[in-house]
């Protein structure tokens, strides 16, 4: 593991210039530090300084060329400084904290150093680079951070008790990192996380959410959630997901494993360059499972209706998750109604009919839904799984040559309610809506076109069988030879 190098940026030198004219020691401290060891790309730069952090800011923004603006934050002690060259570089004075049992909010005092790199939540974040004049550019590692890089190791730099302890939200980023990075958690520090669980309690679950949104985003995210489901942590800020755990077995017949299956669907979405709110619906879409869990003794287990459940459910889910209630979570909600129904065309021949109607329901999100859907084919017996995947592009094709013909996706009956209302004469009510159903399955069924001469003439036939007659003499004057022969 190479020895991080400060880039060869004015900046840093100007930040060297201020520190020392105030004669506050000053440091880059923490993962800009971690990622230019392990050579990624970081944008986030921190500089700790054994002083004021607000008045070097005010120092090295004076010393900018249209003297930089600085934003401070009297509350938290610190000052945001936007640069060209290096983006945002925030200042804070070195400083040490003690915790009360029932926050994660610390008492502050200025510190040493040392004591502020001691209060860091892992070893590879307590790493600095000197920008003091005497030793510029050269690397502060208390607590063998290097070491721990190169070994891939997640380790706190003082007892992880204390650690996790104090602030428990660490445990929450120890998992974190450990699946951004592909680290190991060190056994004491990972036997701490299991003893100290339950103080994940008193963290908001606003922050909680960040981190797992971080963990579902990871190149690997299985590999997170089983930390956390081993650690015992998923059952305390997820239940629903740590239920999908296990495997019963009646006589002969035993389900899989759906928290395990759930997690192969997460790393194929996320192979396939899936988004966080595709990735949300990986982990969903199983999620109703246990609680539609049954025992046929003629087929085994079956999960009857976990779809509609589980579809009904991600409201609620996002809600208590603290996620966003709009779009995203609509369009998670629809791919875990729907993500059954291109595999059951896989089974089936595949009609027009069945495809316009996924086209319909889907809309916009068919291209996510048929990626989650290919994502969901795991078998283990290759044979069947290839078969699958075969017959599953074939449905893909389906859709393509349907799309292209129908154009479904931002489909919209050329008929709307008002029209159906201005026809007959009526107000809203339950016959408005049957006869919005009527024309809404005749041009999903293919049996008429969605065009206005044809499906004002399917209305009015409709109309006559429900004894309604047209309110005015145009809508009268379409003649019903305009429809298909066979109705």
């Amino acid at each position: 593991m190479k020895t991080p190098q400060l880039p060869e940026l004015p900046i840093f030198h100007t930040i060297a210039e201020a520190a020392a004219e105030l004669g506050q020691p000053a440091y880059v401290i923490g993962g800009y530090v971690r990622d230019l060891a392990l050579e990624r790309a970081s944008k986030d730069i921190d500089v700790v300084t054994v002083g004021d952090g607000i008045a070097l800011a005010q120092a090295v923004g004076a010393r900018l060329p249209g003297r930089g603006r600085v934003t401070v934050f009297k509350n938290f002690g610190t000052a945001m400084l936007p640069t060209k060259e290096a983006g945002e570089i925030e200042f804070v004075g070195a400083r040490k904290e003690s915790y009360r049992a029932d926050s994660r909010k610390p008492d502050v005092e200025a510190g040493t150093l040392e004591e502020d790199l001691a209060r860091r939540d892992f070893t590879i974040n307590a790493l600095g680079l000197s920008l003091n004049p005497e030793s510029f550019g050269e690397l502060v590692d208390r607590y063998e951070g290097m070491k721990d890089l190169a070994s891939k190791t997640i380790r706190t730099p003082l007892g992880p008790d204390i650690t996790f302890s104090d602030d428990p939200l660490r445990m929450m980023r120890a998992v974190r990192f450990a699946a951004q990075l592909g680290f190991d958690i060190e056994p004491d520090t990972f036997d701490a996380i299991i003893r100290n669980k339950d103080r994940i309690k008193i963290v908001s679950q606003e922050r909680i959410t960040v981190e797992l949104n971080k963990i579902i985003e990871s190149p690997t995210p299985s590999y997170g959630f089983k930390l956390l489901f081993q650690t015992g942590l998923l059952h305390l800020i997820f239940p629903k997901m740590a239920l999908l755990h296990g495997v019963e077995k009646v006589g002969t017949h035993a389900h899989k494993d759906n928290f395990y299956h759930t997690l192969q669907v997460l790393d194929n979405v996320a192979n396939a360059g899936g988004d966080l709110w595709l990735r949300w619906a990986a982990v969903l879409h199983d999620i109703a499972k246990p609680a539609t869990k049954r025992y046929d003794q003629r087929v085994g287990w079956t999960f009857h209706g976990h779809e509609d459940k589980g579809a009904r459910w991600v409201p609620g889910i996002f809600a208590e998750l603290k996620l966003p209630q709009g779009e995203e979570m609509r369009m998670v909600q629809k791919l875990v109604k729907l993500h059954l129904r291109p595999i059951a065309l896989v089974k089936e021949t595949v009609t027009d009919s069945a495809v316009r109607r996924l086209l319909f329901e889907a809309g916009e999100d068919v291209d996510r839904l048929m990626l989650l859907c290919r994502a969901d084919i795991t078998s283990k017996d290759h044979t069947r799984k290839e078969r699958y995947l075969r017959n599953f592009g074939q449905v893909e094709e389906k859709l393509k040559e349907v799309e292209e013909k129908d154009h479904l996706r931002s489909f919209r009956p050329v008929i709307t309610g008002e029209i159906i209302m201005e026809t007959f004469g009526l107000k809203p009510s339950r016959q408005v809506g049957e006869l919005k159903e009527a024309l809404m399955e005749a041009i999903l069924e293919g049996t008429i076109k969605n065009e206005m001469a044809e499906a004002l003439a399917f209305l009015l036939q409709q109309g006559a069988a429900r004894g309604l007659a047209p309110a005015s003499e145009t809508a009268a004057e379409i003649p019903v030879t305009q429809l298909p022969p066979q109705l």
